[in-house]
């Protein structure tokens, strides 16, 4: 006979691993803000340009965007990654964390 399965307890432990998730985002949303500096301007004024870039429909604009932004990561990256050099003597991190674009750990 099959052990009968605790559908209550699975959907509660499915509601705390979204809730850990939103507040993962959460967090790195804010912790975005902060530093691109764009923590100085005022809650209407970020709204409005997040507004404005999420209703952009010019795939050119958004290009030049992302290009902006996949250089401040890089740059960003690599001011990091020397100052670690510098104080541990420990190898340089991959620019956005432990995980490769591709879900995987590293490549093969």
């Amino acid at each position: 006979m099959r052990k009968r399965r605790d559908f209550d307890a699975e959907l509660k432990a499915l509601e705390e691993k979204a809730r850990e998730l939103k507040t993962r985002k959460v967090q790195q949303l804010g912790e975005l803000v902060i530093s691109t500096g764009a923590d100085a301007l005022t809650a209407d004024e970020l709204a409005g340009a997040l507004v404005a870039i999420a209703e952009a429909k010019d795939a050119g604009k958004r290009e030049a965007w992302a290009k902006r932004g996949a250089a401040f990561f890089q740059g960003r990256a690599r001011r990091s990654g020397s100052a670690l050099d510098r104080d541990n003597g420990s190898a340089q991190t991959q620019p956005g964390g432990a995980q490769s674009p591709s879900g995987g750990a590293g490549a093969a």
